[in-house]
């Protein structure tokens, strides 16, 4: 019988609930909602990414490796979806689907940002306790 650990439960949860709703939001707001009723519901919608981002980022318990880890993949995640949001709207913009992945990875990055700055200043503190 393996045991599991559950100190990452919630946070794992948030995370997983926050990376649905990012991509429920990129494909939503591209294909099924007019211009006008977007800019009325993106600021809560990227208000509510921000705070999941926050809450994973205090409620994941990563230390020492795992934290290194948890920066890293963060940052590239970060960075991927930055570079990807660029060169994906140029790219598939005749097919379509371009500024569905784009929004995607804009909603991705609202909540992979906060989560990736909390650990890093978690990490930071932990790096100078005496």
């Amino acid at each position: 019988m393996v045991l599991k650990a559950r100190e990452n439960s919630v946070g794992a949860w948030i995370f997983l609930l926050g990376v649905v709703i990012a991509v429920l939001i990129g494909v939503v707001t591209t294909f099924f909602i007019p211009w006008s009723r977007l800019v009325q519901f993106s600021s809560p919608l990227y208000g509510l990414l921000v705070v999941l981002g926050l809450i994973v980022g205090f409620k994941i318990n990563v230390s020492g490796k795992d934290s290194q880890t948890f920066l890293l993949t963060g940052a590239i995640l970060v960075i991927v979806s930055r570079f990807g949001m660029e060169s994906v709207t140029g790219s598939l913009i005749g097919i379509g689907i371009g500024d569905a992945v784009a929004s995607t990875f804009s909603a991705l990055l609202t909540l992979f940002v906060p989560a990736t700055i909390v650990v890093a200043i978690k990490t930071v503190f932990s790096i100078t306790r005496v």
